[in-house]
């Protein structure tokens, strides 16, 4: 494929993700939104078979509002015969075409790669020993300090609403064994260049490991011990951001859901969750299906739907397109951030 880029459109890069479940759906959907727009370019990476097949069945459901996929280029890979449709082969299928999709959105330096959604045990049932996409993408490009934020621009009001992860797919009890100065500051540092890119001068929060932040101690040590000190020592070094926190996270996110509804209410740029349903819970609740997951750090823009595989609604017609649209959508905004391209 020609690395170079004729013209100076944003391209977009989508990998399909697990094809057993709605990912080819809701790229066909969500494209539909695209197919007259004059300053982007699409690559789809997965099955060309598929996506037709999948573009046959959405128009014999009455589904008029869909991409045809041959509209639009597709980076064409087969894995595996029609006759052995596994969940190991599944997953082997959508674990190449991310490989895949990393190497050509490497190539283009105004580009942006979005991601389908995919099953992480059809992966390990495939042999690759990844717990998600963003893993991958930080072996994949060699970066260590990788940020799995969650981001979403109210319709109402259009403020951006983001949550940042400190740590993300691990199980609950190795959550605290995790948790360190060394890696709060990491992702406080990850965060401050996402926000300034929107902002001049972020107002981030960090939200408490514990039931109300500890309460100085008794319902848990962590805040009290060492995290305390870990937002003042950063903010000393950060005198530009505001930071708030260690903050009760049963109310941390209260604000947020005003700001998301309310033009006039008190805004904030960010919040610092623990961990991945801490996080998650309140802004899927919030945002609903405007939520889109983005990899910060890494040397391109990434994003995905904020949702899974499926599986149970797939083939059925009834899948929403939205975290998709949303998805491409924040992709296409971030490469036109020059800000965002140069510090990832």
């Amino acid at each position: 494929m020609n690395s170079q880029n004729t013209n100076n459109n944003s391209k977009i890069v989508l990998s399909v993700g697990d094809e057993s479940g709605i990912g080819p759906e809701v790229i066909l959907k969500a494209l539909y939104s695209y197919r007259m727009q004059k300053n982007v370019d699409f690559i789809i990476v997965g099955s060309k078979k598929n996506l037709e097949n999948t573009y046959i069945n959405l128009k014999s459901l009455g589904l008029k509002n869909i991409a045809n996929p041959n509209d639009f280029q597709i980076h064409d890979i087969q894995i595996f015969s029609s006759y052995d449709e596994s969940k190991s082969n599944y997953g082997n299928s959508s674990f190449n075409y991310l490989i895949s999709a990393i190497e050509i959105v490497k190539q283009y330096p105004n580009s942006a790669l979005v991601t389908g959604p995919i099953s992480k045990k059809s992966w390990s049932l495939a042999g690759h020993d990844f717990s998600g996409q963003t893993e991958v993408l930080a072996k994949s490009c060699g970066v260590k300090n990788v940020g799995m934020l969650f981001t979403a621009k109210s319709p109402i009001t259009g403020w951006r609403f983001n949550t940042l992860l400190a740590t993300t797919h691990v199980a609950l009890c190795e959550v605290p064994k995790l948790l360190t100065l060394e890696l709060i500051h990491s992702k406080l540092d990850l965060f401050k260049k996402f926000c300034s890119a929107y902002i001049e001068k972020p107002t981030l929060k960090v939200a408490g490991l514990n039931p109300h932040a500890g309460e100085e101690g008794i319902l848990g040590n962590e805040e009290k011990d060492w995290l305390n000190d870990a937002l003042i020592a950063w903010n000393e070094k950060n005198r530009d951001i505001q930071l708030l926190g260690p903050l009760s996270p049963d109310s941390c996110w209260n604000s947020s859901a005003k700001a998301w509804r309310d033009k006039d209410a008190e805004k904030h740029d960010g919040i610092l969750a623990m961990y991945h349903d801490q996080g998650l819970i309140p802004m899927k609740v919030i945002a609903l299906n405007y939520s889109v997951n983005t990899t910060i750090g890494l040397p391109f823009i990434r994003t995905s739907p904020d949702h899974g595989t499926g599986f149970d609604i797939a083939g059925k017609g009834i899948a929403q397109s939205q975290s998709m649209i949303e998805a491409i959508k924040t992709a296409i905004e971030m490469t036109k951030k020059s800000s965002l391209l140069n510090t990832h």
